[in-house]
């Protein structure tokens, strides 16, 4: 089992575009969530917009609702960060970063289970990451199964 703290996902292409395009069809992951989940809001924090596009595509095909926001600043300005089942936000970003962002809503006293995307890997990171109650942080490029098994696991905790 991977564990999303620790191992970095290297697959997929150079370019952000290639974010779920590991070689597996997405409908082989199985099916959307039932009931509730069905409709779950995932909001999506990334200075990059080709990698917001991507991930905005990925989430989509799952059957679930996707928001994203060019800054953290701007989702936090946001009503989707009350009603956001799940957070996907880079770490390096002008302005806020997505730790910065992450300790924001831990301030607010937010839950949102929030998966880290990052170009610039170190311990530091993932210590920081960790220490915040992060369900995971992915290396880009990464591959999108394990977004989706992230994103499955984040929903999970919602469903108890």
């Amino acid at each position: 089992m991977m564990d999303p703290l620790h191992d970095h996902v290297r697959l997929g292409g150079p370019s952000a575009a290639s974010v779920a395009d590991d070689g597996d069809r997405l409908a082989d992951v199985g099916p959307a969530p039932a009931g509730n989940l069905a409709a779950a809001k995932i909001a999506i924090v990334d200075d990059d917009a080709a990698v917001r596009a991507a991930l905005d595509s990925l989430v989509r095909s799952l059957g679930f609702v996707a928001f994203a926001f060019e800054s953290a600043e701007n989702f936090l300005d946001s009503p989707r960060v009350g009603d956001s089942a799940c957070l996907i936000a880079d770490v390096q970003m002008p302005g806020m970063s997505g730790l910065d962002l992450q300790d924001r809503l831990v301030e607010r006293g937010s839950g949102i289970p929030i998966v880290f995307i990052t170009a610039l890997p170190d311990q530091a990171i993932r210590s920081r990451v960790q220490a915040g109650g992060a369900l995971g942080l992915l290396e880009k490029p990464f591959c999108g199964r394990a977004m989706i098994e992230l994103l499955r696991q984040a929903l999970a905790t919602l469903a108890v």
